[in-house]
């Protein structure tokens, strides 16, 4: 068991006039993180759909942002499960620049039908996949 973690440079769209990170782009930083964590577990995302007719959907996402990121920054992205339902799961994803803490995003990921967006059950390869990146305490 193990998080995955990512690194991402903040580029010039990615900020305000300041040079801050504009807060909708930590989102997207997130969404990337969570794609890339799953496909280092061997499944590509993709697969859930075109396999199984199951999609993952957003149903939940705080943000608790506390440094700012900066324009030319190196972010690192680490995710991790931290529960895991028949049809959900709930992940925290912590950024960091070097060993400072700058945000914290919590997300809970539905598991639903492409065809009706109905909640659906995680296939068990899916379960045992998203397990893997229950961090050890």
């Amino acid at each position: 068991m193990t998080t995955h973690s990512i690194d991402f440079r903040i580029y010039y769209e990615d900020t305000d006039a300041g040079g801050i990170v504009y807060h909708a782009r930590y989102l997207a930083f997130a969404e990337r993180a969570r794609t890339e964590a799953i496909r280092s577990l061997g499944m590509p995302a993709a697969s859930l759909l075109s396999e199984f007719g199951l999609v993952f959907v957003v149903r939940d996402a705080t943000i608790n942002y506390r440094v700012p990121l900066t324009l030319d920054d190196i972010a690192t992205v680490t995710t991790r499960l931290l529960e895991q339902k028949a049809a959900s799961c709930r992940l925290e994803q912590v950024f960091t620049r070097g060993n400072e803490f700058c945000a914290r995003v919590d997300v809970v990921l539905a598991c639903v039908k492409a065809k009706d967006g109905r909640p659906a059950r995680f296939p068990p390869l899916w379960r045992d996949l998203l397990r893997r990146l229950e961090a050890e305490e």
